[in-house]
């Protein structure tokens, strides 16, 4: 296998470096803006002077409203900028052959311009930005149908597991929603056919929360702004193991003023799962192998419901409300199997639990938002209040089955059941200020408020005589408090021509004051923190050429224990394998220091990032063998981590039916858990690394296939690793008629490659496990749109892998 993807990796090598012959040269770039924000799909028409009726040049701005030109013969022009909505913006320009940044270009809006104009321009897979990148969903026809967690399977530098498990540069992200934290912590409670883009910020400044050791994930949703009444439909159906269907509505309305949008979509899936796990307890010699395999049988249920009024009284002035439902609900048929025998492989004992458990999740959202603008382009206000509510019912019905050697049932059946109620709300209050203090720097500055409330309730009760008993040992209540309020200050500034400066530079200082309360109702786990801490960031870019520069980047950062890592309550669903939270974890503190280097040929782009981390009091989930034979898994700061790696994106698009996207991410991990009573059994040193390719193709016109493959080595874990995995997605999509429709076929897993586990070799004992889900699947797509903004918007991406 190895020489396998040696050779892979070979023949891309060869194939990127071949290409380099086919680079362009920008000739022309620049920034489109409305003041406040980036403006894409602008027309930008480049003519001659001496003949103003020929086009002589043209291209579109992407998603961070950059654009360029290639090839272009010197002379005098005139370059036109034109979108509706917005007046038309010509500036005259000298070329002599020496590449030229334009700068920023502000649009001033137009609402006198008619409607009905189409713009049919195509969005760019990925774009850059000065933290990170931007992923456009638009683009992506291999991941449909599913969720946001298929989605960033296909994100370059994102690495998702097989059970869902997302991290960047080994270590778990923040995960936004709409640049908002939410109570929305499973990626699997959003639609795929909702996201606009998804933005990776490798490397956050002071600007953002110190809690993102490994970067920030923000997840766009979509939101029409179309003048106009548009509508769009979208239907699939599809099988794997099992059916699945889904659907989307989306409806908008915008005038001068105003602007309604109204989305509902929704996701139906049955699943099939096989887990086989083996353990070995070398100083046990009753318990001593244990074989187990399960069987689950799963249906689950997604919905989601977004709302969003507008209003703009003038151009200095914006208000905006959202509100957004999420309801989710899965069924959960489970069967385990467990044999043991003893340390001279005789029988022991064997068991069949059945489990049947019910999840109802639902999540309510709310945010208020108000945008100053003012003459000066430069300076803005925003402040913002969200609120998230989080409500979540998990009940569970077991029965477990003892046998004799010769299958044969021992005594009654053991009845138990058990129930987990949560509640979370989660509100922010956010207010941010930019303002110049000279030509060439802009100060940052803001506040924000975290407040976090959570209280879980979990019951376990054994049916004793006809009656379910609650067993007061495993049954208890947690209840969590936090807040965290934070203030920053973020200089921008550069030095050199203001218009294409030489140098460009950031230093910033974040404080956050954070303050939670955690209790469960016995009192048997009790914890208050109030904690002052200051957290610094800096960075400095060289811009070698226009189109070619090299970044040096600081910051410290916070890792706080999520909800799941402090929530002490023991789940015991696999009697031998239960798991649980670690209420007195201590948040880790992170240096990272981070190099990267970006270049653009026009067809071509390239980025690399070289980046140390160096963390204390890191948290890794931890498994230790008690007396009885079981093993319990909860986190534990086990020690100081050293992280070191490399990130690389390559883009290209060689002729004009064929583009990619390959990445590359690779670290090496030492680990000192010297703190630990068995730090042998800690791994001490691991090499992980990750790689994606994204083709896309255009067959013929109206045509599109997207393959996508992608290989995930070994991963270290704090005792031993976690298998490779691999898949391989092929998407394909057809317009129809004159675009308003579109047909698509998806397969998922082509090879039905992709399956998780992990193997364990410590002290007292050795376990591995492996779990394979009906990951190859098939989908048909239809969609159907009126008003020409969502063609390209809202129905590119309705449905996703799973």
């Amino acid at each position: 296998m190895k020489n396998i993807i040696r050779k892979i990796y070979l023949a891309i090598l060869l194939f990127t470096l071949s290409q380099f012959s086919f680079a362009q040269k920008t000739a022309i770039k620049g920034t489109i803006t409305d003041g406040k924000n980036p403006v894409e799909f602008v027309d930008v028409i480049l003519k001659n002077t001496a003949d103003s009726t020929k086009t002589d040049n043209y291209a579109v701005t992407d998603i961070s409203g950059n654009f360029s030109l290639e090839n272009v013969t010197s002379g005098e022009y005139l370059l036109q900028f034109k979108l509706i909505g917005f007046k038309t913006n010509t500036k005259k320009i000298k070329y002599s052959g020496t590449a030229i940044s334009l700068g920023t270009i502000t649009l001033q809006e137009d609402a006198n311009q008619l409607n009905t104009v189409v713009v049919n321009s195509q969005k760019k897979q990925i774009q850059k930005t000065n933290e990170g990148f931007i992923f456009n969903a638009v683009s992506n026809i291999s991941q449909m149908g599913g969720t946001a967690t298929d989605m960033l399977k296909s994100i370059p530098t994102v690495a998702v597991d097989a059970e869902g498990g997302i991290t960047l540069r080994g270590k778990s992200p923040m995960i936004l929603i709409n640049r908002k934290n939410s109570a929305i912590t499973n990626m699997d409670q959003i639609a795929a056919s909702s996201i606009e883009s998804i933005e990776v910020i490798s490397n956050p400044t002071a600007k953002y929360d110190a809690n993102a050791e490994s970067g920030i994930i923000n997840i766009k949703l979509k939101k029409n702004n179309l003048s106009g009444t548009n509508g769009a439909v979208a239907l699939g159906a599809g099988f794997g193991a099992k059916g699945r269907v889904n659907s989307s509505v989306l409806f908008n309305h915008k005038t001068e003023k105003w602007n309604f949008g109204l989305g509902y979509d929704n996701r139906f899936a049955g699943r099939t799962k096989k887990i086989n796990a083996d353990r070995t307890n070398y100083f046990i010699d009753d318990e001593h192998y244990i074989h187990q395999n399960r069987n689950d049988e799963r249906t689950e249920g997604l919905q989601n419901l977004k709302l969003n009024i507008d209003f703009s009284p003038n151009d200095k002035n914006s208000f905006s409300f959202e509100a957004l439902g999420n309801l989710e609900t899965q069924d959960n048929d489970e069967t385990l199997y467990t044999q043991v025998n003893t340390n001279a492989n005789a029988f022991f004992s064997n068991n069949r639990r059945h489990s049947l458990e019910l999840e109802r999740s639902k999540v309510g959202e709310l945010a208020f938002t108000y945008d100053r603008k003012f003459d000066d382009d430069r300076r803005s206000l925003n402040t913002s209040i969200t609120s998230s509510f989080g409500k979540h019912r998990e009940n569970t019905d077991i029965d477990t089955y003892n046998y004799d050697e010769y299958q044969q049932q021992i005594g009654d059946a053991l009845l138990q059941r058990t129930h987990n109620y949560e509640n979370q709300n989660i509100s922010n209050a956010i207010v941010n200020y930019t303002f110049p203090v000279s030509e060439k720097s802009i100060i940052e500055t803001g506040y924000k408020g975290t407040f976090r409330f959570f209280n879980s309730d979990f019951e376990s009760a054994d049916m004793i005589n006809g009656d379910y008993v609650v067993n007061p040992l495993a049954s208890n209540s947690f209840k969590f408090n936090e807040q965290i309020n934070a203030v920053y200050g973020l200089m921008n500034s550069s030095i050199g021509d203001s218009e294409n400066p030489k140098w460009k530079y950031n230093l910033g200082l974040r404080a956050e004051n954070v303050s939670n309360t955690g209790a469960t109702q016995n009192n048997s786990d009790h914890f208050s923190n109030n904690y002052l801490k200051v957290f610094p960031s800096a960075s400095m870019q060289l811009n070698l050429t226009p189109d070619e520069f090299i970044k040096l980047g600081y910051s410290k950062r916070i890792n706080r224990p999520d909800l799941d890592d402090l929530n002490p309550f023991i789940d015991i669903t696999d009697a031998l394998n239960p798991h649980g939270g670690n209420p007195y974890l201590k948040p880790e503190i992170i240096h990272i220091a981070e190099i990267s280097y970006n270049k653009n040929w026009g067809n071509y782009s390239f980025s690399t990032n070289t980046f140390y981390r160096n963390a204390t009091d890191a948290i890794r989930q931890y498994a230790q063998l008690l007396d009885n034979g079981v093993v319990l898994l909860q986190p534990q700061n086990i020690g100081s981590t050293v992280t070191y790696g490399l990130e690389t994106i390559f883009s290209l698009k060689p002729v004009v039916f064929y583009d990619a996207n390959i990445s590359l991410t690779a670290f090496q991990q030492n680990i000192n858990a010297d703190n630990l009573p068995q730090a042998d059994d800690i791994v001490s040193s691991a090499f992980s690394w990750y790689g994606k390719v994204i083709n896309n193709f255009v067959p013929w016109k109206g045509g599109k296939l997207q393959i996508i493959g992608n290989y995930n080595s070994a991963v270290a874990t704090s005792q031993g690793k976690r298998i490779p995995i691999y898949n391989v997605d092929m998407g394909f999509q057809q317009k129809l008629g004159k675009g308003n429709a579109r047909l698509g076929l998806v397969v998922t897993d082509i090879f039905n490659t992709l399956e998780s586990g992990y193997k364990n070799n410590t002290l007292l004992f050795r376990n591995s496990r492996t779990s394979k889900s009906d990951t190859r699947a098939l989908m048909v797509t239809f969609a159907y749109t009126f008003r020409s903004d969502f063609k390209e918007k809202l129905l590119e991406n309705q449905f996703s892998t799973e």
